[in-house]
Order: structure tokens, then sequence, then C-alpha cells
């Protein structure tokens, strides 16, 4: 690694996009070029533009209007250097061509912004010799190694907005309305949701749910006047299994497998609790809507704030770290303590407990 002073940065978006990713990079930039007299070049459309050599020379000018500007003036992809799809539906390990890249250009650092995924493309890099710092971005808020990661507030508003929304066609016509909410791993989006918005019931990856419970929660509600129920249903909620018992006598115990988990699908719940309770019933999807439009106040002051600690990170020769939140500090985390790692919601978290205290249904 080259341990001289840094004078040119390069920056790309990977992975999903979230509101705040123009923030970050808006905060990188004017750090790095305001503050440090750095070069500042944009990978185009994630590691995909690093393989292919496709950038852009950013400006103080490109800067203006980034603040409150949704998606990401860089584009992005989910394409892994080491992994890269060819024409034939085939992928080929094209790592060496993003190195080729990172040096053609001389960069001293690249700073990735991105999630759990991004994480793990980022070390495989910095094992290469790169100089590397990535940024926690994800609706999800799973990201290993810190408290926060900005698009998280953004998206968890929108879909508050909805539960509220939802509330009046709810009540007007006495319906259970189930409101798919994104969280493939972990249900910090649902959950805070959940509680923001009102829900009733909140079904998350962490708890694994009975459809038992769940009626239950809903006929109590019915039995008490209150003719309408939301649940919230995050995108990895599943149904408990029971255990099953160690085969005996039917050869080694080690040969027993165990079926795979599967996830709950809304509409097939929802068909259930229609059947089961005679209340008409229905889902709504946010889907991407949760990814889009302006970042709130706070992801803005996020991305705005890790993208300068990664420019003083810079300055400081500090690579292969992830800027993390912790606490009210912006501190660097080893790349080695976030790749292939989720943070998912303990279950004595205080989230946890507030839902349970004011009555919601969390299926178990």
């Amino acid at each position: 690694m080259r341990h001289r002073k840094a004078r040119t940065v390069g920056i790309l978006t990977s992975g999903g996009d979230c509101p705040g990713l123009n923030a970050a990079i808006r905060g990188v930039a004017k750090a790095c070029m305001g503050t440090y007299g750095m070069d500042v070049i944009g990978v185009l459309d994630g590691f995909t533009g690093l393989v292919e050599n496709r950038v852009m020379h950013l400006t103080e000018r490109d800067m203006i209007g980034l603040l409150t500007l949704g998606g990401t003036i860089l584009g992005t992809s989910r394409n892994k250097p080491h992994k890269m799809p060819r024409a034939d539906g085939t992928t080929r390990d094209m790592t060496g061509a993003a190195v080729d890249t990172y040096h053609r250009l001389d960069l001293d650092c690249l700073i990735c912004i991105g999630g759990g995924g991004t994480a793990k493309n980022a070390i495989r890099l910095a094992n290469e010799g790169l100089n590397i710092i990535t940024l926690p971005k994800t609706i999800d808020n799973d990201v290993a190694g810190t408290d926060l990661t900005f698009g998280y507030d953004s998206a968890m508003f929108i879909a508050a907005e909805a539960i509220d929304r939802l509330h009046t066609t709810a009540s007007s016509h006495q319906r259970v309305i189930l409101v798919d909410i994104m969280g493939h791993n972990a249900g910090w989006l649902a959950l805070g949701a959940t509680l923001a918005g009102g829900a009733d019931v909140c079904l998350i990856p962490e708890i694994p749910y009975s459809k038992e419970a769940v009626l239950k929660a809903v006929e109590s509600r019915r039995t008490k006047g209150r003719r309408f129920s939301l649940v919230s249903v995050a995108e990895g909620a599943r149904p408990a299994v029971p255990e099953r018992e160690v085969p005996v006598g039917d050869g080694p115990a080690d040969q027993a497998t165990e079926e795979p988990l599967e996830t709950v699908t809304s509409l097939s719940l929802a068909t259930e609790m229609e059947a089961a309770l005679g209340i008409e019933t229905r889902v709504t999807t946010l889907g991407h809507v949760q990814r889009g439009g302006t970042p709130t106040p706070t992801d803005r002051l996020l991305a705005t704030q890790l993208g300068c600690t990664a420019a003083r990170l810079i300055h400081e020769n500090v690579f292969g770290v992830m800027v993390a939140v912790r606490g009210s500090r912006f501190e660097p985390v080893p790349l080695d303590q976030v790749a292939g790692l989720k943070k998912t919601i303990p279950l004595d978290h205080p989230m946890v407990e507030t839902a349970r205290m004011i009555g919601v249904c969390l299926g178990d």
C-alpha cells in the first residue's frame, strides 16, 4: 500500500439505491476537494464502472443540488468484480480489471458506498492491495458494526406514512390490511415503521410467527370494538417451525435433514386470515417506493458526516475500514469485522420491548 498523502480519490455507489446517496457523494467530494485539496473521480454504475473504466471527474459545480436529490448521480449496480455477468448467463472473475482501473486512474483511495454486499466486494479489493474505505448505506439498517445506516430513516418515514394512510381506508371498510415492508434478513424497517405508524401486528425475521397468535390478536381487537387491523410484514418474516424429534433406529442422527425455513407470503396469509376470521383482508406492497425520493434531514446530515469522516481518514492514511456510527461518534471499523455479517434485532432490544408494552403483536 502507498502511504503518500492522497491526491486522487475514487468514489462509487453499489447495491440497491436509497435516499442519501447523493448527500454522501457530496459530503465526500466537498471535504476532499475543499478541505484537503484532493481530486475526486466518480466511478459509474458501481463495480461495473470500475471493471470497465467508466468514470467522471467531479467538480464543485457537480455538487450543486445534490443534498436533497434522491438516487445516485453515479448510478449503481449489484455486480461483483469477481462475478461479472456475461452475455451467455455465466460469470467471470474481473477483479484484475478492477485493480488495473484503480492504478490506471492513479487513485490513492477508493470509497465504496453500500451495504453488506458492498463490504464483501470491498474487502476483496483491499486484499488485492487497494486502499479502500466504505460508507454504510441501506434502508434495512442491517450493516454490521454500525449503529445506523443512512437511508433507513427516509425509508422508515415512507413506510410509516403509508401505514398512516392505510389506517383511514382500513377503518372505513372494517378491513384487515397487510403491509409488505422491505427487510429480507432484519426487521429494523418493519418494526420501526410499525411503532411510528401505529400498526397492530408486526412480523419480522428475528421472531418466527405463529398464525394462531396473529389471528388471536386481530380477533381480540374485534371483540373490543376495533373493527380493523393493520399488519406490517417484513419480507423475511417466516412462520415458526415445530421442533421435530431426532430419528431413532433409522440411521445416524446427522442424516436427518432440516426443512428450509420458508418466508411468509402476505397474499396467502391474507387469504387464510380472511377465511378464518370472516374479515375482508387486503395486501399493500410498498416495494421500491421505500427506496425513492428526497432523503429526510436526518439522512442528509448522517450521509454528510459519514462522507466528511471518510475524507479525514483518507488524509490520515487510514484504510481498510468502514466509517461506523457509534453513539454520537464516527469511527473506523476494520472491514473484516463487517463483511459477510448482518445486524439483526436482538430479542431484548428496546424497540421490541416498546412494541410489547404498547400491545403490538409480534407473532409469538
